[in-house]
């Protein structure tokens, strides 16, 4: 098997700061309102749409789903998620695609990549419907 084609074990969580030492409100405030980021830091982005790549639809190989993917970016890979939990990295997919998809993003933060998938609904527990 290709090593790009090669489902990750485990993607890390969104790397954020400790919170700080102390009672001051405003480095309080500074903690809660900063954006992940850092080596360790992955991004998602739902796509309720058709995706295609080179001219061919993206069709979920486990249950044959056309539309509603969920984009996970980590680094410059990107995987995409169908709601059946079926995942897989997307060479065809580039990190600059992912960016140009977020357009005026509203951000919502999640502990872990797990605690997202099952947040949006892409635990494999709406298999087989499509949510708009």
């Amino acid at each position: 098997m290709p090593r790009t084609a090669e489902k990750p074990t485990a993607t890390p969580a969104a790397q954020i700061a400790p919170a700080p030492a102390g009672s001051d409100p405003l480095l309080q405030l500074q903690y809660e309102t900063q954006l992940p980021g850092g080596p360790g830091a992955v991004r998602c982005a739902q796509c309720p749409h058709e995706l295609v790549l080179q001219g061919m639809p993206v069709i979920c190989s486990a249950c044959r789903a056309r539309r509603d993917w969920l984009l996970i970016n980590y680094g410059r890979w990107v995987w995409i998620r169908c709601r059946c939990a079926n995942e897989w990295l997307e060479p065809e997919v580039t990190r600059k695609d992912f960016d140009d998809m977020l357009v005026g993003p509203s951000w919502t933060y999640y502990p872990t990549l797990d605690e997202a998938r099952i947040a949006l609904g892409f635990d494999g527990i709406f298999a087989g419907l499509y949510l708009e």
